[in-house]
């Protein structure tokens, strides 16, 4: 079965009932497929801190995990999240509880890895600050050739969003001068150190139509 197949058949918002990801990553992931890689996602279920619920919700499936799992016979699977998934049980899955407001606990997760991620897919919170945090910490990790995504460029929630730069606009920035431009210069000068290893970015709309606003970002490493 191809991605989107395995997103259908696990409820995941991914495939054609939603977002239709799964239709590129099919494509960006296939060489991967039957490789040893390690592979990480942030975000394991819709809902949690922020649409307002605790982070302490009671959890009950993770179907992203368990398409990544079918996708990736031979893969070392890692997902994160500020919600507990530990009881989720799987011989090639690791799960970290994690707080992405803090960058130590990222970077302690990621940390723990046998070895860099080769495929990163950030479906967190969305808060633009979550998603340049583990974007700082975790991209220098990472082999060359590897796959950094984010998705759902176009939201982010209001319970979390900070007064800076939109993490779309901060790779429109790159794209369009191959330079970061941040409101904040610190954060701008920790992007800005990662552009020699940076060999391609591409934002994609959601569901491939050009009106629509920014959805999904892929990063490759060099």
């Amino acid at each position: 079965m191809n991605l989107t197949d395995l997103a259908d058949r696990y409820g995941s918002d991914k495939g054609s009932r939603k977002h239709r990801y799964t239709e590129l990553y099919h494509m960006l992931f296939l060489p991967y497929r039957q490789r040893e890689i390690v592979f990480l996602e942030m975000g394991l279920l819709i809902g949690g801190p922020e649409m307002g619920i605790d982070a302490d919700r009671e959890t009950r499936d993770c179907p992203s995990i368990r398409m990544w799992l079918e996708y990736f016979p031979k893969a070392e699977i890692h997902g994160l999240d500020v919600s507990d998934f530990s009881w989720f049980k799987h011989d090639r899955f690791t799960f970290h509880r994690c707080d992405m407001d803090d960058r130590t606990n990222i970077a302690q997760a990621a940390g723990s890895f046998k070895n860099g991620p080769d495929i990163v897919i950030d479906d967190a919170s969305h808060a633009s600050h979550h998603q340049q945090n583990a974007f700082l910490e975790i991209f220098p990790l990472m082999p060359s050739g590897g796959l950094y995504v984010i998705e759902d460029l176009r939201w982010q929630p209001p319970t979390y969003e900070k007064e800076i730069t939109k993490t779309a606009a901060l790779f429109r920035s790159y794209q369009d001068n191959l330079r970061f431009s941040h409101s904040d210069p610190e954060t701008q000068a920790a992007f800005n150190a990662l552009v020699p290893d940076i060999s391609a970015c591409i934002i994609e709309p959601v569901r491939y139509q050009k009106k629509r606003r920014d959805q999904l970002l892929v990063v490759h490493k060099r």
